[in-house]
């Protein structure tokens, strides 16, 4: 059977928030939609609560289809599962903890078949508790909007590269051989980047319609392993190879954009060897800061002060804008 869109949720652990997901999914205005749960050995009830809702939806039940590991293969690999049975036009990944607008479906697909579009992005909401800010992710200019202007926009920060808030054109994945980096989890959605290139046209629907879920304020500053931050070089390292294979030098001054926008995160921190992590990774990148356009004054600032080593102006900014704005205020 046919769909026009796949949309595409992982389970691992989500038993407090998978209700929440597929209800959602479940709810949605369009009438043509293929859900595909992967199933990565979650050691909790997820599957049990999901199977329960599907009762309730009995017009979506010849839509879902339930897809499980033999044992626990990380996140890329269940996307890739996802992918491999997929049969919509378009796919769509929904992370099991996050929720979408009831007519998120309905708007993106009328967005991309009203421009002909091999890829259309949104807006999103970071959802807290209680409250929800509006994440625009409008382009610098709007009437340049491209594949390559976007591939510009994404490598200097001003675009994100999250899976989630992307229809794309299942052909994009097939023909060009798109996968996710099965065993380095950290980072894997840098693979979202390989699609545009090979996009005809691409669009931007001004509206938010994902809501990620941000219910633990404390994911904003837990630790990072060691073992994560090779997973992360691993999949930044990956990408800078296939965009210059591609393009050869002509992405060099926005991969050195990229590689600032990658350890910004280190200084969203009140760690020192956080700081000190920032100084090591790219440190021939440091002296773009001042070139990247798509970087507000505030973050220029903070990037520059950890080169100058005041950190204890990061400190500041970490205190304020994560523990009391996040922490406080948008909760």
């Amino acid at each position: 059977m046919s769909y026009q869109v796949s949309v595409i949720i992982p389970i691992y652990n989500v038993g407090k928030f998978i209700e929440r997901c597929a209800r959602s999914l479940f709810s949605q205005t369009l009438e043509s939609v293929q859900f595909i749960f992967v199933d990565d050995c979650t050691p909790d009830n997820s599957i049990e609560i999901l199977d329960k809702l599907i009762a309730d939806f009995p017009e979506r039940q010849k839509d879902i289809l339930i897809v499980k590991h033999e044992k626990n293969r990380g996140l890329p690999a269940a996307r890739n599962s996802g992918l491999k049975v997929a049969s919509g036009d378009y796919i769509f990944h929904c992370d099991s903890d996050d929720w979408l607008e009831e007519n998120a479906m309905q708007e993106l697909c009328s967005t991309a078949i009203d421009n002909n579009a091999d890829l259309v992005w949104c807006d999103w909401y970071l959802s807290f508790d209680k409250n929800s800010r509006y994440m625009s992710q409008s382009p610098m200019d709007i009437d340049k909007v491209s594949p390559m202007y976007c591939l510009q926009m994404l490598l200097g920060g001003k675009l994100k590269y999250n899976v989630w808030n992307k229809l794309v054109r299942r052909s994009l994945y097939i023909e060009n051989n798109i996968a996710f980096p099965e065993g380095f989890s950290m980072g894997e959605d840098l693979t979202m980047i390989k699609l545009f290139p090979f996009a005809n046209q691409v669009s931007y629907c001004p509206k938010a319609l994902y809501h990620y879920s941000q219910s633990n304020t404390e994911a904003f500053t837990k630790k990072t392993s060691s073992d994560h931050l090779i997973q992360i070089k691993h999949n930044v390292n990956n990408l800078i190879d296939f965009i210059k294979n591609k393009y050869g030098n002509e992405f060099d001054r926005e991969i050195q954009f990229f590689k600032l926008t990658i350890k910004l995160p280190f200084l969203i921190s009140s760690e020192n060897d956080s700081y000190k992590r920032w100084l090591a990774w790219y440190p021939e990148s440091n002296s773009y800061i001042d070139q990247n356009p798509m970087f507000s004054k505030k973050t220029k600032l903070i990037q520059k002060a950890a080169l100058n080593g005041h950190f204890w102006i990061i400190k500041l900014h970490y205190y304020f804008v994560t523990r009391i704005v996040y922490g406080v205020i948008f909760k």
